[in-house]
């Protein structure tokens, strides 16, 4: 079987505009993403989706592929699966979403995350991250399990997930919703893993209008999960910090020493 990553990457961005191509570490973000990915020994093919000519040519300047998608897409995920409708897949094979801005993902929580798709029943085809949140973090404010930009999740015995949330689930009634132990709360992970067939039927599966929970949420899995899609969630102790803002971008910088290349 074979396993494809995508990495979905728009230049258009509210809060950072062209943010795959900045490029004071001396690469390019989108650069720092495919390298990490490559890295992976279960990933056979490393792919950027993207919306424009300069982040293709940007991709190609240092070796990797790239295909430019159209610009009208909802979702990452819908980028991604448009590139893998071009490929020759099998139901079976796997397709990896990896954000385009997270500069310090990890081919082993990669790797984990395959691995956990073979180890799955045939009847879950969408895998994702979850991560505990540290306990000695936040309590509260950002970065914290009350922090409604850090999406939670709670999974079944069998490690599947019930719901994704921005809010505190589960939510603790003996505290009042006070946080006292951050690494009761599981934060997701926005990296996915689909069956071809999964991705496929995903993709064309028009989202409801309405008050559904994904729209409430803004979270796209939730509509997965309505639609009664299986999701198996892999817990990994490694968290990595995407790139949103400018700020975020500095403080990437400051950690390159750290995490060189």
């Amino acid at each position: 079987m074979t396993t494809v990553a995508v990495i979905p990457a728009r230049y258009g961005s509210t809060r950072f505009p062209g943010k795959p191509l900045a490029k004071e570490t001396g690469k390019y973000l989108i650069q720092h993403v495919y390298e990490h990915v490559c890295e992976s020994a279960r990933i056979d093919r490393v792919i950027v989706a993207t919306d424009d000519e300069r982040i293709v040519a940007a991709v190609t300047s240092f070796g990797g592929e790239a295909r430019l998608t159209n610009s009208d897409h909802p979702s990452g995920t819908d980028r991604v699966g448009e590139v893998a409708a071009s490929l020759n897949l099998s139901a079976d094979d796997l397709v990896l979403n990896v954000q385009g801005d997270e500069p310090e993902i990890s081919a082993a929580v990669l790797d984990r995350l395959i691995d956990s798709m073979f180890a799955v029943s045939n009847d879950c085809r969408i895998g994702t991250l979850a991560a505990r949140f540290a306990d000695d973090g936040p309590t509260s404010g950002p970065g914290s399990p009350l922090d409604p930009n850090c999406v939670k999740v709670v999974v079944d015995n069998e490690g599947r997930a019930l719901y994704f949330s921005r809010s505190l689930i589960p939510f603790p009634k003996a505290t009042g919703g006070a946080v006292e132990k951050p690494s009761r709360w599981l934060h997701h992970l926005g990296v996915y893993a689909f069956r071809a067939d999964a991705l496929r039927n995903i993709c064309q599966t028009q989202a409801r209008t309405g008050d559904t929970l994904d729209r409430i949420e803004s979270l796209e899995q939730l509509r997965w999960l309505a639609c009664g899609w299986s999701m198996t969630v892999t817990i990994v102790e490694h968290h990595f910090v995407g790139v949103d803002t400018p700020e975020d971008y500095a403080a990437f910088i400051r950690r390159m020493p750290a995490h060189a290349g």
